[in-house]
C-alpha cells in the first residue's frame, strides 16, 4: 500500500520566496503546488485539495486575509490548515489572523526549517 504524500499549496506573489518554500517542502517529501496570488488559490483549491496552505497576506487581486476568510467559510475547505507567511507583524494583524482562523503565523524573514516543522506538525494533527 502506497501512501500519497501530504499536499501543500504555496500561495505567494513573490516567485523567489514561493520557490524557496516549495523547494524546502519538497525536500521533506511533500507534494507541493503553487498559486501566484489569492485569486489563483481560490480558483484551484478544490482540485488540489491540500492539507496545508502557506499564505502570503499582501498580494494583488485577492489578499491573504480574504483568502483565509473564504476558505474558512466554505465547508469544503474549512478544515485546511492555514500558515500565514507575512511581514505584517502588528498586533492588529495577529488578532485578525486569530479571528479568521489562521493555524500558524510566521513572520518574514523566516527560517525554512521552522516552516517545514510547522507544516509537518499540522499535517500530523499536532498543535503548533
Amino acid at each position: 500500500m502506497h501512501l500519497e504524500p501530504p499536499r501543500v499549496l504555496v500561495v505567494d506573489d513573490d516567485p523567489t520566496l514561493r520557490q524557496l518554500v516549495v523547494v524546502n517542502l519538497e525536500l521533506e517529501g511533500f507534494e507541493v503546488h503553487e498559486a501566484v496570488d489569492g485569486q489563483d488559490c481560490l480558483e484551484r483549491i478544490r482540485e488540489i485539495a491540500p492539507a496545508v496552505v502557506t499564505l502570503d497576506i499582501m498580494m494583488p487581486r485577492v489578499d491573504g486575509w480574504e483568502v483565509a476568510s473564504r476558505l474558512r467559510e466554505d465547508p469544503a475547505t474549512a478544515d485546511i490548515k492555514l500558515v500565514v507567511l507575512t511581514a505584517a507583524t502588528r498586533e492588529a494583524d495577529l488578532r485578525r489572523g486569530a479571528r479568521v482562523g489562521v493555524d500558524y503565523y510566521l513572520t518574514k524573514p523566516f527560517d525554512p526549517d521552522d516552516l517545514v516543522g510547522v507544516v509537518q506538525r499540522l499535517v500530523a494533527g499536532q498543535r503548533v
